[in-house]
């Protein structure tokens, strides 16, 4: 897709792992932060990695990876600031995914990138499938420089009002399904167990 960038949001700080960092956590055989940049690359797209600094292990684990680290020196301010960073690195539309949702695949990210062939002047936002509005979002080329401008934690939900959003539906709760405690990793691996394991 032409000028069309995944960034994937890296640079939180897994507080609420109680010293673990869940983008370390192992999914597939890979770590989640690995995994979700190798789902990001396999729809053939440019892909961003939003990083803290220092975060040596987490770009350890992209090692070897095609992916433009983009850090975050103020990631502490909250999570606007990794798109303050973005609006520096990107231009072109930007599908914006969090590193700490396992459920979004390839698949996923291409269904949004699909959409936005279809509307490309639109921002697209993936649900659940019952219409639970969640991520990945896709916003469209024109948005990305106000980007520049958020502050605070609530990413870039600013950017929304005013705006006519397309829902893009993902299968089951795979757009709802973020992991940041260790009782969230229990319950989320306990429902992935098959039958009888």
């Amino acid at each position: 897709m032409t000028g069309l960038r995944i960034a994937i949001l890296a640079a939180g700080a897994s507080a609420r792992m109680r010293g673990r960092d869940k983008l370390l956590e192992e999914v597939e055989g890979l770590s989640l932060l690995r995994l979700a940049a190798t789902r990001a690359l396999a729809t053939g797209c440019r892909v961003l990695v939003t990083l803290p600094v220092p975060a040596p292990l987490r770009a350890a684990a992209l090692g070897g990876l095609a992916v433009d680290l983009v850090p975050v020196a103020d990631a502490g301010t909250g999570m606007a600031a990794s798109f303050r960073a973005l609006a520096r690195t990107a231009t072109g539309p930007l599908l914006v995914t969090l590193a700490d949702m396992p459920e979004i695949d390839t698949p996923a990210l291409c269904r949004l990138i699909a959409a936005h062939r279809a509307a490309p002047d639109l921002v697209l936002r993936a649900t659940a499938s019952d219409g639970t509005p969640g991520q990945p979002v896709l916003f469209p080329a024109r948005l990305v420089p106000a980007m520049a401008g958020l502050t605070g934690d609530t990413g870039a939900r600013a950017l929304l009002t005013g705006e006519k959003v397309r829902a893009v539906p993902l299968p089951g709760r795979a757009a709802v399904t973020d992991l940041d405690t260790p009782e969230d990793w229990a319950a989320w691996r306990a429902g992935r167990r098959p039958e009888g394991g």
